[in-house]
């Protein structure tokens, strides 16, 4: 993450938080200057994102703070394990803390099921890629995660390449008339995707010679398989639609290049995250 993103994405944090008064628990109940030490552990096993957001946190309200990771984003870590050591200003820690572990937990949450992900397909040529079904704001920290897990990240914006769906064809009259005018406003660094649902659809796309990338969308295995002996490696293949644990290592054996999985920001549940403190 580029580090004035990350500074962007913590001051709006601390600002929600810390609201108007700031932390008036704190303030009342802890004596200016009173030093303190925690760990961010993890309760429960996964991969880990999201560290220099928490570090981030405790350094915007205590710059001198003292803070030690003992493992980096994208490691593995089973529960109970500590992953970070703060030492310094308790009231700031204290005020931290929730800013901290969301976003740990949130970014955690989404690296550790990206990588569940990567495991089931490891032993094809397949990846995992996200899609832009993430919560609005937060869209290159849950990409970073995914990255995090072993995932690749989709198109970040609609600005990023050319993906034509269903409804763009429906819309410009088919496939080849969606195809050609695509063709005609795309610049030469621009990528054109196109979605087919069949493998008529797909004759058409391959017919034209326009697309660069197909997505297969909510095709059965057997019609994934056809459809990869069709492209015959002309075509970077991607499927999509529905996609879960207990189906991905199925599709990846058809031989497609990617599985686009929006449930991996979108569905992932936190990983669960605490501070412990000594006061």
């Amino acid at each position: 993450m580029s580090p004035l993103a990350v500074d962007v994405a913590v001051v709006h944090a601390l600002d929600e938080d810390l609201g108007r008064a700031g932390d008036v628990t704190s303030v009342a109940t802890i004596p200016r200057g009173t030093p303190g030490r925690a760990w961010i552990v993890a309760r429960r096993a996964g991969v880990i994102a999201g560290l220099p957001f928490a570090e981030a946190a405790f350094r915007k309200l205590a710059p001198d703070i003292e803070i030690t990771s003992h493992i980096r984003d994208g490691a593995k870590v089973d529960a109970k394990a500590a992953v970070m050591m703060i030492s310094g200003d308790a009231r700031a820690m204290l005020s931290a803390e929730r800013v901290a572990l969301n976003f740990v937990g949130h970014l955690s949450g989404i690296a550790t099921a990206t990588a569940a992900f990567v495991q089931r397909i490891a032993h094809t040529k397949a990846r995992i890629c996200c899609t832009r079904k993430t919560t609005p704001g937060l869209r290159a920290l849950q990409k970073y995660a995914v990255r995090c897990g072993g995932g690749f990240n989709h198109r970040f914006g609609l600005d990023d390449a050319m993906l034509i769906k269903d409804n763009h064809s429906a819309v410009a009259c088919g496939i080849r008339a969606v195809l050609e005018r695509a063709k005609a406003s795309a610049g030469h660094l621009v990528k054109i995707e196109i979605e087919v649902e069949n493998l008529d659809q797909l004759e058409e796309v391959l017919e034209t010679g326009i697309a660069d990338a197909v997505t297969l969308d909510n095709m059965d295995t057997a019609a994934m398989r056809k459809a990869v002996a069709m492209v015959a490696g002309h075509l970077m293949i991607e499927a999509s639609g529905g996609i879960t644990l207990e189906t991905c290592a199925a599709i990846a054996e058809t031989g497609v290049d990617y599985l686009s999985s929006g449930a991996i920001t979108h569905s992932a549940p936190n990983l669960d995250v605490g501070l412990d403190t000594e006061i």
